[in-house]
């Protein structure tokens, strides 16, 4: 398999960082490419790798990258929270697309974090080169995800749940209870796979090794119930209609983007396609198979 890593320089307000990615497949072959943006946010790109399944199954170039502050891209645990905004990651995609040459004609997949990044660029900056979206397991709207995850947690035992508040309430998330307590709530609504797969523990350690993109932006604050962070007003429920790209929207059926949550997708993109995968939040883990073919139908019909 074809694989290609490097450094694109990425210029913001007269300081230079690196954006690091990883091409699977060959740009210059004539198959349109497929960008992948990763969850978090502030998790790396690991947990997407198996998208490179698009590639051998259908020829499909596939683009991953870790975003800035995370993984092998520049970590800035120093910056002030107003550096990192929804706007800088969509300077860095645009800076991507432009230095790898394929800003005039690509697809764009975004998981989670991801895909309310995907959601966001191709609502309001409305990319010529875009030829497909696909938003996978993401809220519109992050007051929608934390309403989404409150109702998940009633599913718990009144016991769990409090016990979860009682260390919110007194900043005590750190706290060995706490964090086992949240790998509980993961296991049943984030991946149902025992043992989690290497990639997505892989990713999860590093946001824990460098949690500034995390801990700043994270619409979700300390925890995933309780929206304290610079995402918290973020909203796209105004402008999905003028998302004017044929779309596949997708989440799981217990997960935190439940139907009612991803429904404004459904109603205000014009030329979408809605495809439910059985299990929760990482559906190219839990139901790979039919994911990928879903995906690569998708990315090929005309």
């Amino acid at each position: 398999m074809s694989e290609t890593t490097g450094f694109i320089n990425f210029e913001v307000a007269n300081e230079t960082f690196q954006t690091w990615y990883k091409v699977v497949g060959d740009l210059k072959a004539g198959v349109r490419p497929l960008v992948t943006l990763h969850g978090g946010p502030g998790m790396s790109h690991v947990y997407m790798i198996s998208h490179s399944e698009l590639f051998v199954t259908h020829g499909i170039p596939v683009v991953f990258y870790d975003q800035l502050g995370i993984g092998a891209s520049t970590h800035l645990p120093d910056k002030p929270k107003e550096f990192w905004t929804v706007e800088l990651f969509m300077d860095e995609l645009d800076n991507v697309l432009d230095k790898l040459g394929i800003a005039d004609d690509y697809d764009l997949l975004g998981h989670s974090w991801g895909g309310m990044l995907a959601a966001d660029y191709a609502s309001t900056r409305h990319p010529s080169g875009l030829h497909r979206l696909i938003i996978s397991s993401a809220p519109p709207a992050t007051s929608l995800w934390e309403q989404s995850m409150h109702q998940l947690l009633q599913g718990f035992p009144k016991e769990f749940r409090e016990m979860l508040h009682k260390h919110e309430r007194e900043g005590t998330t750190s706290d060995r209870e706490y964090q086992d307590g949240m790998q509980v709530f993961y296991n049943k609504h984030t991946c149902t796979n025992k043992p989690w797969p290497q990639e997505l523990t892989d990713s999860f350690a590093a946001m824990d090794e460098d949690p500034t993109v995390y801990q700043t932006m994270c619409a979700l604050g300390p925890s995933e119930f309780h929206t304290i962070g610079s995402l918290k007003t973020w909203s796209t429920l105004d402008r999905l209609h003028t998302i004017n790209r044929p779309t596949l929207l997708t989440n799981g059926i217990a997960e935190g983007a439940q139907d009612f949550c991803v429904m404004p997708f459904f109603e205000k993109i014009p030329r979408v396609k809605w495809v439910r995968f059985a299990e929760t939040h990482i559906p190219f883990f839990e139901d790979k198979e039919r994911y990928f073919n879903v995906l690569g139908e998708f990315l090929t019909v005309e």
